[in-house]
């Protein structure tokens, strides 16, 4: 399909393409797919958009519940960006996780959709602590770019960017894009698939900040640890997700400026 020209964008995954850590529950929430969206509305007015992401979801649940509603929306454009909550697990299997990332990329792809995906930055500059599990991160994110390079599914390498671990493209839970960080990944995306106007500006550092002395660095890790780490593995010991009991917050094509629910949606429900 010629560069810009998309009409039909559904987004899969999990609390980061639902948009957490730019917006909330109450005002509503932003996140890198609605920024993509409004580019891809700049360029056709026409475009009609579905995000069928949903907070704490693993892979294999995204496959099974978002990839049979995003066929039957027929997108030209599709984002699918999940694994995260795989690898915070602790029987994490990188293989099997891009096993159901390629089980998407080849039934859209197949379906005659431009298929883009993400791979992930190293954690353990973000968090500290998080560093033993850099490794998954690396280990993942060159099974996702294998398994894109199989079905012609372009790979947005934000992985690859110093920027994408400054601590200002991330929320203070250090899981989620920060708005700041949300506009990046968008405009990865956008210069990824070469949408007109698009450009690599979102590679650039941000101006350079203090950084904290020893111990201070040191008191912020015990706090973020308190503050997250710990009510986050508490949650996976009572076997309870984020996302229990939500459903996807815009499952119907419509167009951008529409809201669900609202009059705009009457007619857009069916797949045609």
């Amino acid at each position: 399909m010629p560069s810009g020209e998309y009409l039909r964008y559904v987004a899969l995954g999990d609390s980061q393409t639902e948009g957490l850590g730019d917006g909330n529950d109450t005002v509503g929430l932003r996140g890198f797919a609605d920024r993509l969206a409004e580019h891809l509305a700049a360029v056709n007015p026409g475009l009609r958009y579905a995000n069928l992401a949903v907070r704490g979801r693993v892979t294999g649940q995204v496959r099974t519940e978002q990839l049979g509603p995003a066929l039957a929306l027929r997108p030209d454009l599709v984002t699918i960006v999940a694994g995260v909550n795989d690898l915070l697990r602790p029987r994490f299997n990188a293989a099997e996780v891009a096993r159901h990332l390629e089980e998407m990329f080849a039934a859209l792809t197949a379906a005659g959709a431009h298929v883009v995906t993400l791979t992930f930055p190293d954690v353990g500059k973000i968090a500290p602590l998080a560093r033993p599990i850099r490794s998954r991160v690396f280990d993942l994110n060159a099974h996702i770019r294998a398994a894109a390079s199989r079905h012609g599914v372009t790979v947005a390498e934000t992985g690859r960017q110093a920027v994408a671990t400054d601590p200002r493209l991330w929320t203070a839970d250090r899981l989620h894009a920060s708005p700041l960080g949300h506009e990046r990944i968008a405009a990865a995306v956008a210069q990824a698939i070469n949408l007109p106007g698009s450009d690599d500006s979102w590679t650039l550092p941000l101006p350079p900040q203090t950084v904290p002395g020893g111990w201070q660095a040191a008191g912020t890790e015990l706090r973020w640890a308190a503050a997250f780490l710990g009510p986050w593995l508490g949650r996976r010991l009572r076997g309870q997700s984020s996302g229990d009991g939500r459903t996807a917050k815009r499952p119907h094509l419509l167009p951008l400026s529409a809201t669900p629910g609202s009059p705009a949606d009457t007619g857009q429900r069916e797949c045609s």
